[in-house]
C-alpha cells in the first residue's frame, strides 16, 4: 500500500474526511458540499501525527530545498509544524490570521530573520486564502517562503491561481481524487455517490445547485 494509500485510508477511518453526497454539510463558506474535512482529529493518535510528519519531510526531502524554520497556521496547521520542526531540529514559528490587537502586536511569534528560508504549513487548502495570509505576513517580516505543505487539498482552480499569483508552489500530501479512489476500493460508497463526488470536484461551487439542494 503507497504512502498516499495509508493516508486516505487513515483519514477516512479516523472521521477527519467524511462524505455525504445525499445530505451535504454546510460549509463556513454557506455553500453545501458533499465532503467535510477536520484534520484535527488526526491528533488524536502519536502514530498519525507522527507519519504525517515523516510525509511532509520526505516531500521536503524530494524538493531538494535548504529550509531554516518550520512555520505553523494557527491554529490547525501548528502541531502538524511542530512535529515536523522537532523532526528536522529546525526553529518554530507560527502565524496568527491577524495581528494581535494588545502585547506586542505580533502576528508571528517565534524567533525570525530576514533573509531565513521558511516551509509554511497547513493542515487544509480550500480556497488558499489563510495559507496565503500567513505568506503574505512572513514576506512582510523579512522571511522567504517558497513552499507551503497541507495534509489535504480539494484542488481547487482558485487556490491554484491564488498560489501562483504570488509566486509561491503548495504540495499537498493527499488530493480529493487519491481519497475518492481508496474510498472506492474499501466500498464505502455507492456507485451513485462516487458520481456525485466526481461531478461535485468538477464543479464545487455549483454541485449543491445542481443537484437540487437548497
Amino acid at each position: 500500500m503507497s504512502n498516499c494509500n495509508t493516508l486516505s485510508r487513515i483519514a477516512l477511518e479516523s472521521g477527519a474526511i467524511r462524505f455525504n453526497p445525499d445530505k451535504p454539510f454546510i460549509w463556513a463558506s454557506g455553500y453545501k458540499m458533499p465532503i467535510y474535512n477536520d484534520n484535527r482529529l488526526l491528533l488524536g493518535k502519536p502514530e498519525y501525527r507522527s507519519f504525517i510528519s515523516k510525509l511532509f519531510a520526505r516531500l521536503l526531502e524530494d524538493l531538494a530545498q535548504n529550509i531554516d524554520v518550520i512555520a505553523g497556521t494557527a491554529t490547525a496547521g501548528i502541531p502538524h509544524a511542530t512535529t515536523l520542526a522537532d523532526i528536522l531540529k529546525k526553529p518554530l514559528i507560527y502565524v496568527r490570521a491577524s495581528a494581535k490587537s494588545h502585547g506586542m502586536g505580533n502576528q508571528i511569534e517565534g524567533p525570525l530573520a530576514p533573509g531565513q528560508n521558511v516551509l509554511l504549513i497547513e493542515d487544509l487548502i480550500s480556497t488558499g486564502g489563510s495559507a496565503i495570509n500567513a505568506v503574505n505576513a512572513i514576506r512582510k517580516k523579512g522571511g522567504i517562503v517558497n513552499f507551503c505543505f497541507c495534509i489535504f487539498s480539494y484542488g481547487f482552480t482558485e487556490a491554484h491561481k491564488k498560489f501562483d499569483e504570488i509566486n509561491c508552489q503548495y504540495h499537498s500530501l493527499l488530493t480529493f481524487k487519491t481519497l475518492l479512489k481508496e474510498a472506492e476500493s474499501l466500498q464505502l460508497l455507492s456507485n451513485g455517490q462516487i458520481e456525485s463526488l466526481r461531478s461535485w470536484n468538477k464543479d464545487p461551487f455549483n454541485w449543491a445547485e445542481t443537484k437540487g439542494f437548497k
